[in-house]
């Protein structure tokens, strides 16, 4: 019989510190996947530009890093920063630090790839015109490519924000306490699987479909911009 006093008495836990990573000690889905996502879009739009560049020695570094972070697991890019950052910077580093740390470099790879397509998706007569109005080339990346191409990007990068937002469970597996670890502790006391499990998937599926939602709101915009 479905019960759901667990949800009920655990509620504060599981949402106060799981989902927004409000409470005594660092944790929270929330708190990870917004830093993550902008930190990642960040580093992406460098690494999207770098691979477009005409130098091979910024383009193919930057090649090589989206090639290889799109080829391997996340789970291992967590533990690999799990257990080489204390090594490298001879200091303990909290779950938080690790956690975000792995899903900045991990997407920012993903996002480069978006930026990278987005930029190419604007006519090339468009980059023409800018330059025989007398901008430069950084000028008309700046004010003439990526508006538009950012245009082109929003289905995709929403679509890795909500992928992100998602994958962010897999932080549970060092210790990080977010909505899944959460729901993991209480059910190693209470022994309520259905109903905790059942619950954090509402709570993922109400934050993936708002953002979902949000984007065709946004593109809806843009479109009629």
């Amino acid at each position: 019989m479905l019960d759901l006093s667990v949800i009920v008495n655990n509620f504060t836990f599981l949402v106060v510190q799981g989902l927004l990573g409000l409470g005594g000690f660092a944790g929270g889905t929330l708190r990870l996947a917004l830093p993550a996502i902008g930190l990642g879009f960040l580093l992406g739009i460098f690494i999207g530009l770098a691979r477009l560049t005409r130098m091979a020695w910024i383009r193919v570094p930057a090649t090589l890093y989206v090639e290889f972070f799109r080829g391997v697991p996340l789970v291992m890019v967590i533990f690999w920063m799990w257990f080489i950052m204390p090594q490298l910077l001879r200091l303990p580093i909290p779950e938080y630090g690790v956690a975000l740390t792995a899903f900045v470099i991990f997407e920012a790879a993903y996002f480069g790839e978006i930026v990278r397509a987005g930029i190419q998706s604007v006519p090339r007569g468009q980059v023409e015109a800018a330059t025989g109005l007398g901008l430069s080339g950084a000028q008309a990346m700046a004010y003439v490519v990526l508006p538009q191409a950012l245009r082109n990007m929003v289905p995709s990068i929403v679509t890795q924000m909500i992928v992100l937002f998602k994958d962010t469970s897999l932080a549970s597996i060092i210790g990080y306490v977010d909505l899944t670890k959460a729901a993991q502790i209480v059910n190693n006391r209470e022994i309520r699987p259905f109903e905790l499990y059942l619950f954090i998937a509402v709570v993922y599926w109400i934050f993936t479909y708002s953002m979902s939602r949000a984007a065709r709101r946004l593109e809806q915009r843009v479109a009629q911009a």
